[in-house]
C-alpha cells in the first residue's frame, strides 16, 4: 500500500495568508494614512505620537539699512499627533472534530471568512470616523452640476494647501450613480476594467480632476468625501503569542497587523480559532500659512484646522467658514464665494449662502 503523507501546515505561512486576504477586503481604511505594528511597542497608554513637520515665517531685511536692528529670529518646533489604539477587532470560531474531519477543508477555507469578518470591524470603525469628522466645507447640491462641484472641491482643497498627492474621492451608492450617468465626467466606461482583484481596485471608478474616485456602500448614500490619504490615520497593531498557546503566529503586510491562536478544548472535543487586531483611527488637523496683502507678511494661524477634506452631498445647502475667521482669512475660501449648481464658485451674498 502505498505510504500516506500528512503534510503539516505551519502557523505562520497561514496567518501571512489571512492578513493577505484581509487588505483586499479592506476599502475605506485603505485609504487612509497606514501604521504598522513595530513603533507601537512598549508606547506608553496605547497611544504613541506622530511628528508633523513645523512651520516657520519667512522675513525681509531692508536692502542697504544703516544694520540699526538686528535680523528677527524664529523658534523651530515640530507638532505632534497623538494616535491610540482605540478597538481589538476579533473573530472567534469553534470547530468540532465532526466538523474538522468532514466539513472543513483545512483551516485556510476558515482563515477566509474570518478576515473577511474582521475586515468588517475595521471598515465600520473607519466609516465612524470619516463620517463624524467636523469638516470646514461641505459642498452642497452637488447633483445639479457635478463636473462642477468636483472642480469646486479641487478649488478648495488646493486653497487649503492640502496635499495633491493621494488624493480619493470617495462615494456613496447614489452619488457613484449620478456620477455614472453625467456625460460631462464619462465615467460610465471604467466600470468593470479588471485589475487585481481587490475590494478597492473593484470600487475604483476612475479618476477625475486629480481625484482617484471609489464607492463605498456603507457610507450615506447621497454623499461623498473628497480628502488626502494623510489626511487619515489607520494604525495596525497584532498582539503577542501567548507561550500557553501551543499553535499561533502574528504577522503584518501592507502595514497591517494580524495575530492567530489556535487551541483545543479536549472537554467539548472542539478546536478554538482566534484572529484578531489591535486598531486605531484619527484624523490630522494643521497649522496653517497664509498671506496678508494689506501688512504684507505671512500669517500663521492660532489654531489648527481639518483642512484636508471635505465633504459633497447630491442635495442640501452648501456650508463654508464664515467671512473674517481665522481660516477664510488665511486660505481665502469662505461663505462670500460658494459652490453654485449652475457652475463654478461664484460671488453670492453670504446671508443666502
Amino acid at each position: 500500500m502505498p505510504t500516506v503523507q500528512h503534510q503539516v501546515v505551519k502557523p505562520q505561512k497561514l496567518v501571512n495568508t489571512a492578513v493577505g486576504m484581509l487588505e483586499q477586503e479592506l476599502i475605506i481604511p485603505n485609504l487612509f494614512t497606514k501604521q504598522g505594528v513595530d513603533q507601537f511597542k512598549g508606547a506608553e497608554n496605547d497611544t504613541i505620537s506622530m511628528k508633523v513637520e513645523g512651520i516657520l515665517p519667512f522675513h525681509d531685511y531692508a536692502w542697504r539699512n544703516d544694520r540699526s536692528s538686528p535680523i528677527q529670529f524664529d523658534e523651530y518646533s515640530e507638532r505632534t499627533i497623538a494616535v491610540s489604539f482605540g478597538g481589538n477587532v476579533y473573530s472567534a470560531v469553534k470547530l468540532t472534530d465532526e466538523q474538522y474531519d468532514f466539513d472543513i477543508d483545512g483551516w485556510a477555507k476558515l482563515l477566509r471568512p474570518q478576515s473577511k469578518a474582521i475586515a468588517r470591524g475595521l471598515q465600520r470603525r473607519a466609516v465612524k470616523l470619516l463620517t463624524s469628522q467636523n469638516y470646514s466645507v461641505t459642498i452642497g447640491n452637488a447633483g445639479k452640476n457635478l463636473r462642477s462641484a468636483l472642480i469646486e472641491a479641487r478649488r478648495v482643497l488646493n486653497a487649503f494647501h492640502a496635499p495633491r498627492e493621494g488624493r480619493y474621492l470617495l462615494v456613496g451608492t447614489e452619488f457613484e450613480s449620478a456620477l455614472l450617468t453625467d456625460p460631462a465626467l464619462n465615467l460610465a466606461q471604467n466600470v468593470g476594467d479588471s485589475e487585481a482583484e481587490t475590494a478597492l481596485r473593484t470600487a475604483s471608478i476612475g479618476e477625475r480632476f486629480g481625484f482617484r474616485i471609489v464607492v463605498d456602500q456603507t457610507i450615506p448614500a447621497d454623499a461623498a468625501y473628497a480628502f488626502a490619504k494623510s489626511g487619515f490615520i489607520f494604525l495596525s497593531g497584532a498582539p503577542s503569542v501567548p507561550q500557553s498557546v501551543p499553535y499561533g503566529a502574528t504577522t503584518s503586510f501592507e502595514s497591517i497587523a494580524l495575530r492567530w491562536v489556535r487551541d483545543y478544548d479536549s472537554l467539548y472535543m472542539q478546536d478554538r480559532s482566534v484572529v484578531n487586531t489591535y486598531a486605531g483611527f484619527r484624523s490630522v488637523p494643521d497649522i496653517l500659512v497664509g498671506w496678508d496683502a494689506a501688512k504684507e507678511k505671512e500669517v500663521i494661524s492660532s489654531e489648527q484646522h481639518f483642512v484636508r477634506g471635505i465633504k459633497l452631498t447630491l442635495d442640501g445647502k452648501s456650508d463654508y467658514p464664515e467671512v473674517g475667521s481665522e481660516l477664510a482669512t488665511i486660505t481665502g475660501v469662505s461663505a462670500a464665494k460658494v459652490f453654485t449648481p449652475t457652475g463654478p464658485a461664484a460671488e453670492t451674498d453670504p446671508a443666502n449662502a
